[in-house]
């Protein structure tokens, strides 16, 4: 889905594969967690009710094809554990968010990338439409600067 629409502190291996159970969100108690984020979009694909065009997951994240593509490439990652946006992560999410960064990177070389950009919007301001943290993993293509 778009978000234009709608662990072990190891590096995460590398798999294709759809989880066959996507619901591991944490409850809405785990720190910097927000329960309007798993009531998203995003919460709904977490938990099988919206299928995605997945190309990673894990115990902490699922990585997914964008629908409305700003790029060749253009895969959003997720984390699990419903935090509405970065602004809202806690202390002790650092280990999720550094997580979040490197599935980013994996997916990217995946992809066949050499070059890309991760982009994480916090606010409306910003362009954040979903509120569940998400980064996006966009190239295949010249981007250019300013973006927006």
């Amino acid at each position: 889905m778009s978000s234009s629409e709608a662990d072990s502190g190891a590096s995460p291996s590398f798999s294709s594969a759809s989880p066959s159970s996507p619901g591991g969100a944490s409850s809405p108690s785990a720190p910097g967690a927000t329960p309007a984020a798993n009531d998203t979009i995003f919460g709904r694909i977490l938990r099988g009710e919206i299928p995605c065009d997945a190309v990673y997951a894990d115990d902490h994240c699922l990585a997914f094809r964008d629908l409305n593509p700003q790029a060749p490439v253009h895969v959003l990652v997720i984390p699990r554990q419903p935090i509405a946006q970065l602004a809202a992560a806690a202390p002790e999410d650092a280990q999720l968010l550094g997580h979040l960064l490197l599935v980013a990177a994996q997916v990217a070389q995946q992809q066949g990338l050499a070059s890309w950009r991760t982009v994480i919007n916090t606010g409306a301001e910003a362009g954040q439409t979903v509120f569940h943290l998400h980064l996006h993993v966009i190239g295949g293509r010249a981007l250019g600067w300013p973006p927006g």
